[in-house]
C-alpha cells in the first residue's frame, strides 16, 4: 500500500508499530493518530523494557498499556510491525450520494418573519433610538420622490 501523497504518516494509521523512546523504551501497538510535533497515539500497546541488574543478566519486562499518548519530543524511531487487520483495510468511508440539487441548510431554527434577534440586552438600541431617521437612507434623499442623479 504506497501512502497517500499529503502526508506519509497518514499512509501508515492502523498499522502495528515499534516506536523506540530516547531512554530506550519500546511500544508496540496499533497507529492510530499523530499531530505536527510527531505526538503519537497508540492503541492496544506493549511497552517493553531493558533491565540490567547488577552481577545479573540482562532481561526484558513487558507491560500490556492499552492506549498510550507518546510525546514527539521522545521518540527515536518508528517501525512498522504488521499491516493493519483485514477488516480496517477494506473499509473506506463513503459519502451517501444524494440527487445533485443543491439547498441552503438552516440550523434547526425555523425562519422567524425579521431579522435575526439576540438575547435581551444585546438586540441593540430600541426602535428610532441611536440611528439616521426613518427613510433617510432611502435612495433619492428625504423619502421624497426617487429622481436620476445628476449629470456632469
Amino acid at each position: 500500500m504506497l501512502p497517500p501523497r499529503g502526508n506519509k504518516m497518514m499512509g501508515y494509521l492502523n498499522y502495528r508499530m515499534r516506536i523506540t523512546l530516547q531512554d530506550s523504551r519500546t511500544f508496540i501497538g496499533t497507529f492510530m493518530a499523530f499531530d505536527k510535533h510527531m505526538n503519537i497515539i497508540l492503541g492496544d500497546c506493549e511497552e517493553f523494557r531493558r533491565i540490567k541488574p547488577k552481577g545479573q543478566e540482562e532481561r526484558q519486562e513487558k507491560r500490556v498499556m492499552g492506549l498510550v499518548l507518546l510525546r514527539g519530543e521522545n521518540v527515536v524511531s518508528l517501525t512498522v510491525e504488521g499491516p493493519p487487520p483485514p477488516e480496517l483495510q477494506q473499509h473506506k468511508p463513503s459519502v451517501p450520494s444524494g440527487d445533485g440539487g443543491g439547498r441552503g441548510v438552516g440550523r434547526g431554527m425555523p425562519a422567524m418573519g425579521g431579522p435575526p434577534r439576540g438575547p435581551p440586552g444585546m438586540q441593540g438600541p430600541p426602535r428610532g433610538m441611536g440611528g439616521p431617521p426613518p427613510r433617510s437612507m432611502v435612495p433619492g434623499g428625504w423619502g421624497g420622490p426617487s429622481r436620476p442623479p445628476p449629470r456632469w
